[in-house]
This record gives C-alpha cells, sequence and structure tokens, in this order.
C-alpha cells in the first residue's frame, strides 16, 4: 500500500500561497477553503513562509472543528532546518494551525543547513508523534539522489514542484524517479501563475466538455499518475470551479491535442520555481 494512500484519494487539493497577508481578506480566505473541504477535498497545503505564518492561522480557522479526515500539509523554511530549527518551527506551525499533529512536514526548498540533520529532526517528530510523513519541496533530480543517499532519506514521501501543462519538465526524469521509488508529486502553480486560465489553445476543449479552460488545465494535470494539483484561490466560486474540474473525463483525443499543444520534454529541463 503506497504511504500516500491517504494524500493521492484527494484529487485536487487547496494551495494558500499570500493567504494570510492581509486581515480584511480572511474571512474570504477561510470560506474558499471551507467551501472545498464541504466539497469533499482533504488536502490543504500551506507554509510557514507564507504571510510569516498568516497563511497556517488561516488555515487553522478554516479547519477548527472539522480537522478529521483532513491531510494538512505545510513546510519549514531553509533557514529554520538545522536540527533544533526544524523542531522549533514545526511546533510554533502546530500552535498557528491549531491542530497537534502534521500529516505532512515538507523542506520548502535546498537548505544550507546539512540535509542530514533536516531528515533527523523530521525522523525525531515522526517518533514524537507531531508529524506523520515528511518530504520535500523544489528538489530536482540530483537533489533527490543526494537526499536518497542519507540515512532514512528513502522515507521522503512527497516532492512539492512545480508543474503544469505548461511547464512539462518534470516528466523527462524527475516524475519517472520518483513513481519508481513511491514518491509522490504535488503539483504547484498547476495554471501557470494564472496563465493558462486565459489560453485560448484550450477553448475547443473547454467548450467540448462544458467546462472553462482552467478546468481542463486542472483536469489534465489529474491525469498524471501519483500526481495532486494544489491551486489556490480565495474565491468560494473559483474554489468550487475547480473542484469540479474532477469530474471531467479527459479522452485519448484530447490528450494528443494536449500533447500537439504543450509538448513534452524531449530532454533535462531545469526546475522551474516561483
Amino acid at each position: 500500500m503506497s504511504r500516500n494512500q491517504q494524500m493521492l484519494a484527494s484529487k485536487i487539493g487547496l494551495g494558500t500561497w499570500k493567504m494570510g497577508s492581509n486581515g480584511s481578506d480572511e474571512a474570504r480566505e477561510v470560506a474558499a477553503l471551507q467551501k472545498g473541504i464541504d466539497m469533499g477535498v482533504t488536502v490543504i497545503d500551506t507554509a510557514e513562509m507564507y504571510a510569516s505564518g498568516g497563511a497556517e492561522l488561516v488555515v487553522g480557522k478554516a479547519i477548527k472543528g472539522r480537522r478529521d479526515g483532513l491531510y494538512v500539509v505545510t513546510k519549514v523554511l531553509p533557514s529554520n532546518a538545522s536540527f533544533k530549527g526544524t523542531i522549533q518551527a514545526c511546533e510554533q506551525s502546530l500552535d498557528r494551525l491549531g491542530t497537534d499533529v502534521i500529516d505532512l512536514y515538507l523542506l520548502h526548498w535546498s537548505s544550507s543547513h546539512p540535509l542530514q540533520e533536516t531528515v533527523n529532526a523530521f525522523e525525531h517528530l515522526v517518533e514524537k508523534g507531531l508529524i506523520k510523513q515528511w518530504g520535500v519541496s523544489n528538489f530536482d533530480p540530483a537533489d533527490m539522489q543526494e537526499l536518497y543517499s542519507l540515512e532514512n532519506g528513502a522515507n521522503c514521501a512527497v516532492n512539492q514542484v512545480y508543474y503544469s501543462m505548461g511547464e512539462r519538465g518534470i516528466e523527462f526524469d524527475l516524475l519517472p524517479w520518483q513513481a519508481g521509488q513511491d514518491v509522490a508529486t504535488m503539483a504547484y502553480c498547476p495554471l501557470d501563475q494564472g496563465r493558462l486560465i486565459n489560453d485560448e489553445r484550450l477553448r475547443p476543449l473547454a467548450d467540448k466538455h462544458g467546462k472553462t479552460i482552467a478546468q481542463i488545465a486542472l483536469a489534465w494535470i489529474m491525469t498524471r499518475p501519483g500526481v495532486i494539483p494544489i491551486p489556490k484561490s480565495s474565491s468560494v466560486e473559483r474554489t468550487a470551479d475547480n473542484v469540479n474540474a474532477c469530474d471531467i473525463v479527459l479522452d485519448e483525443e484530447d490528450m494528443m491535442l494536449i500533447d500537439q499543444l504543450f509538448p513534452k520534454p524531449t530532454g533535462p529541463v531545469p526546475l522551474k520555481a516561483t
């Protein structure tokens, strides 16, 4: 059984980048997350970096009284990723989230602290019951190989990376490698930072399925084995649209057209990051 079965049981997740930056938006952000939860989404992704902890506070309010069954993901900043720093950061995230356990705790990107130190801290947090699983974010193939060479490095459950229809570079090497190691992929920016929303090349597919262009782009990501997209929206309506993309079934003809419009990589491509 895959150690990521619970996360991947939710075809789509809820991102929170930039949430918590403006107090006047909090009610709208909480409502958007709760709309996704009400529609059956169980994965919520956040980070201590987002609004300096503000996004975690928003998530904490959104999940209050409905924590059971949810899969909460947050991240430690590389600057905090020493052994002691990781543990302290985790405790602070738990407090902001208002929960006693984090389902998945990620290293946000490569750190100047020794990676073994961070892994040791993650393993300690698992032993203490403060987190259930750990992983990384923005790790390219070389980073993943280094991680797997470390003691307990193979316990990494997830790598969260930039992946969209318009940015398919990870399909050449990273995705196949992770599939072989049972490392799931969380796809941030699945709408290419909004660029795909208005990409009229996808209009024929949107019209064919009676959906929006954005929904087609999300549906495509959800055809990738072991991948879960985590689009962010502070709008109840847009959140509902994102979740409703789960109902789209793209056929072989659709997939061929997408491959023509957005070709697969034919060689290594540097990992994209925001």
